[in-house]
């Protein structure tokens, strides 16, 4: 008898892939590589995923040998990665999202890491006005979104940077492009490191850690985390990416807001019954402290006064005092200004800095909260807003800060506050070597933990109908306010380099970074904040036009801002303006229910000649030929504002 050996070869599958009408994800299974294309035109090539270890160094997904895939359900994706040096599984995650994807990584084994990333990948958009946006970490020091684009010889001199949890690479002429973000804010501050060439390649990763630089430019030296210390790290047999979303189309618009509403989905979203808020805020006359002594509580008082003459404007009206002097303002005047409020129909507001204590620093050792006091890397307490008279950063896990947190809502009750405007939130994100709470690790991590505290008091003392409005702060973590500020204080002139002016906290400035923000509004908040008007002049600067008064109220009217003023209407051109505009029956009803409009024309570039359009279709809900609102703003010195609406807009 014969036998015969037979040997029958199978076709290696060289790829797995997954696929919708939006996009397709292909992995090699012999490189380790994943190339994405979107039905747009948009690819994301030669995507890679690494972690840091601290013992081991940097491990790649194609650090690897073998790479096996397995597609679930026809939505998910699963690209293992092992046989590397370190000994580690690198575990991709990929998953359709709608039109767009999901996408983290896993790492099994001992390992521990400050630097994890997701996705480095080189990112092609087709158009011939490519920008990247270059997104800063929080609002703070008047820093801008930068539009950057390719240079001029892209071989020799690459545009390079970071941009923080979120970006969108795009068309400036169409539009069309890539939004990419963060969608997990737990642990991991995220950045997103850019070159701008021939194509676009980014490196998107958790752990990112940028100290201030005073000597460059503010957009180059202070749009980072302020960090004193570097991001602390995840130690574990198993570690985890912040969760990333990527999606691309031929419109970018309506992508952005997809991304706000899967980080409300994920991460939570406060919701707001009723009439927004409308506000009147002492900062814009007297000043942080009150040092001026241009207002104080009598002034408060008269200010209350005026206020119930602008009869439509006072039906929601809050008086919020702001940046107060303890001694000036002790809870006692604060209930009786209430008090006096109560009588002309108006409710009080209040002030805090959760996460910040404001002392001599000299003297910082005999500061009511110095236990609490963060750490930098070399032992010395964090001072996040230096000088003088500093504001030192907070641990939000140390007890004392719980005991502070009570004492200040405690307070917010016994005046009867229903209006909370928080401030320098992002001294809470710090990074530390140790916090009080040994299980954490991170200022994110930390800051989390504070807000969830914040809120969790602030439920049990107050009750749940207290409104929160966010000033200095974070992007993200964005689910334990109503509002938030889009940019830092404005002070209403038109633009930063007009003539006996700051150069800084214009409109301008406010709502060129505010055209790319829009879509926050009513997916990651109820609603914006883009500070208050001024209806005369802001603090000891000069008298503003009326043009300028109604180009201020109606950048509000375009971001879905709740309405505040801080202006001093003892004056009486001050009051002659707020009774035409504040208190106009049309402004009021808008105020009451602010939408964002959509921007049909981005800010562009660093110049303060900036042309933005707008335009809301209040019909969208159904009512049969009503108008579609425009909203247009020349900023410009150098040429009139022409601009043709698209069909269909």
């Amino acid at each position: 008898m014969r036998f015969i050996s037979l040997v029958i070869f199978l076709p290696t599958i060289a790829a797995a892939q997954l696929s919708n009408r939006y996009a397709v994800v292909t992995a090699d299974t012999a490189t380790g590589v994943v190339n994405i294309r979107f039905a747009s035109g948009q690819t994301v090539d030669n995507a890679t995923a690494y972690v840091v270890d601290l013992r081991a160094g940097r491990v790649s997904t194609t650090d690897c040998r073998r790479h096996a895939c397995r597609v679930t359900d026809g939505y998910a994706l699963t690209v293992t990665h092992t046989g590397n040096a370190a000994g580690l599984t690198l575990i991709q995650h990929i998953t359709l999202q709608g039109e767009g994807l999901l996408l983290d990584l896993e790492v099994k084994g001992a390992a521990e890491t400050r630097h994890i990333s997701p996705l480095a990948a080189v990112i092609h958009t087709p158009g011939t006005a490519r920008r990247l946006l270059d997104v800063p970490f929080d609002n703070d020091d008047w820093v801008h979104i930068l539009e950057q684009r390719p240079p001029a010889n892209p071989a020799a001199f690459p545009v390079c940077g970071m941009s923080y949890e979120y970006t969108t690479i795009y068309d400036s002429a169409t539009l069309a492009g890539l939004v990419l973000g963060s969608v997990t804010h737990d642990f991991w501050k995220t950045g997103i490191a850019y070159r701008m060439g021939q194509a676009d390649t980014l490196d998107v990763f958790g752990g990112v850690s940028t100290p201030d630089d005073p000597s460059k430019p503010l957009d180059e030296g202070r749009d980072g985390t302020h960090d004193h210390a570097p991001h602390g790290t995840m130690p574990g047999p198993i570690l985890r990416s912040p969760k990333i979303y990527i999606a691309a189309g031929k419109d970018v618009r309506p992508i952005t807001k997809t991304y706000g509403e899967v980080n409300a989905k994920i991460n939570g979203r406060l919701a707001w019954n009723g009439p927004a808020p409308v506000y009147w805020n002492s900062f814009g006359v007297e000043g942080v402290l009150g040092y001026g002594h241009v207002m104080m509580p009598d002034g408060v008082k008269q200010v209350s006064d005026v206020i119930k003459t602008l009869d439509r404007f006072n039906r929601a009206a809050v008086l919020s005092i702001d940046s107060y002097d303890q001694g000036v303002y002790s809870t006692e005047t604060l209930k009786g200004l209430k008090d006096y409020a109560a009588k002309n129909r108006q409710r009080i507001g209040f002030y805090f800095a959760p996460f910040a204590q404001w002392y001599w620093k000299d003297r910082i050792a005999s500061a009511p909260l110095a236990q609490a006091i963060l750490k930098d890397s070399a032992g010395n307490p964090i001072a996040y807003k230096d000088g003088d008279w500093a504001a030192f950063a907070l641990d939000p896990t140390h007890p004392a800060v719980r005991d502070y947190l009570v004492g200040q809502l405690e307070k917010a009750k016994t005046i009867g506050a229903t209006f909370i405007k928080i401030d320098f939130l992002s001294a809470g994100t710090q990074e530390s070597p140790t916090h009080a709470n040994p299980a954490i690790r991170t200022g994110i991590q930390a800051f989390n933990y504070g807000m969830r505290l914040l809120r969790h008091l602030s439920d049990s003392i107050l009750g749940p109908d207290i409104f929160y409005t966010e000033a200095i702060s974070p992007l993200f973590p964005s689910q334990y306010t109503h509002a938030r500020f889009i940019s830092t204080d404005i002070y209403s002139h038109l633009r930063d380099d007009q003539t006996g002016f700051p150069n800084w906290g214009s409109t301008e400035y406010s709502l060129a970074l505010g055209s790319h923000m829009t879509w926050t509004q009513g997916t990651l908040w109820p609603y914006t904040n883009l500070d208050v008007t001024i209806m005369e002049h802001f603090q000891k600067n000069p008298t503003l036009t009326e043009t300028e008064v109604k180009v201020r109220l109606l950048a509000l009217v375009a971001m879905g801002s709740i309405l505040g003023d801080g202006s001093d209407l003892r004056s009486p051109l001050a009051l002659e303006r707020a009774r035409q505009y504040l208190n106009n029956p049309k402004v009021c009803a808008y105020f009451a229910h602010p939408r964002a409009f959509t921007p049909l024309q981005w800010a562009d570039g660093p110049g303060f000649d900036q042309q933005l359009v707008f335009t809301l279709g209040t019909g969208a809900k159904g009512r049969a030929g009503a108008p579609t609102l425009l909203a247009l703003f020349n900023f410009s010195r150098k040429s009139p504002l022409e601009y043709t609406l698209p069909a269909g807009k």
